[in-house]
């Protein structure tokens, strides 16, 4: 049940007449000579975790270790308790957990990097709200995660989803493919559809570079995280729609990593420019 491409991925799919998760889930079996119930138990724990680091913020609000953010989960929670969101509700909670789980990484909390630390809201925050507002069953949602760790584990097989090496578009860019293959299939779509999703998700955060302010994972990754699930659901949304994706996930991925490599070593997770040097964040890092 190996696959080394989106391509083969796909063929297995149509070979075996099944869904990305079951490939993935059969893959996770043979690598770890393990049972399927053994394997659906180990990602329900991740689920659990994910939850728990989403909602945590919203009772009790912590400042980060570096005292850039905290407390703004909860404020988009009042925020839409007043009536005023103008996202719509799926979005608008979806950004308020990836929002929370920044808050949680911050501030030492248990997160699960999917794929990093840094891009922890995007997968969680999209498909938590998907479930609140389409009454999702749990097991369709460990299914959901599944899917997302096939397109991570693509992306960290052919390319990198590290900021170090290819920039916030290998951090928030390719937790927003997964986030949106992942509901993708949720909703009903096919893996063909799931997988160009994420190749649009890749496409729209092309060149998006690593620039945290301080050298910090918290700002602006926090915001980042938000417009990644936007992103996940906007491409999710084409491609259940019928939008043909003209790229395939391999050709984008491997365009995302070539670009990133490209990049300046100074937008690279180095702080050295970008949003790390305007004068604003450098008054905030004591000028440093």
């Amino acid at each position: 049940m190996d696959f080394k491409s989106a391509k083969e991925l796909l063929a297995l799919c149509q070979q075996e007449q099944c869904s990305i998760s079951e490939i993935m889930r059969r893959r996770e079996c043979e690598l770890f000579e393990t049972t399927r119930d053994i394997v659906n138990h180990r990602m329900a724990r991740v689920l659990e975790i994910m939850r728990s680091s989403a909602t945590q913020p919203l009772k009790s609000p912590a400042k980060s270790m570096g005292g850039l953010i905290g407390g703004e989960a909860k404020k988009l929670s009042e925020h839409a308790g007043k009536g005023k969101s103008i996202c719509g509700e799926v979005l608008h909670e979806a950004m308020m957990y990836a929002v929370a789980i920044a808050e949680t990484n911050a501030s030492m909390g248990l997160i699960v990097a999917a794929p990093t630390a840094g891009s922890a809201g995007v997968v969680p925050g999209l498909l938590l709200s998907l479930q609140n507002h389409y009454k999702i069953s749990d097991d369709r949602l460990v299914d959901a995660l599944f899917n997302a760790g096939a397109v991570g584990y693509l992306a960290m097989r052919n390319a990198t989803v590290a900021g170090a090496v290819g920039g916030c578009q290998a951090e928030v860019g390719v937790a927003g493919a997964m986030a949106a293959c992942a509901t993708v299939e949720l909703m009903g779509g096919t893996p063909e559809q799931g997988l160009g999703a994420g190749s649009t998700v890749l496409m729209n955060l092309l060149g998006l570079v690593c620039d945290p302010i301080g050298g910090l994972v918290e700002y602006p990754c926090q915001n980042r995280n938000a417009a990644g699930v936007a992103n996940a659901l906007v491409a999710a949304e084409l491609a259940l729609s019928g939008v043909q994706q003209l790229i395939p996930f391999d050709e984008m991925l491997d365009t995302m990593y070539t670009v990133g490599r490209g990049m300046p070593l100074e937008l690279r997770e180095t702080a050295l420019a970008g949003c790390a040097t305007t004068p604003s964040a450098c008054a905030l890092c004591g000028g440093h």
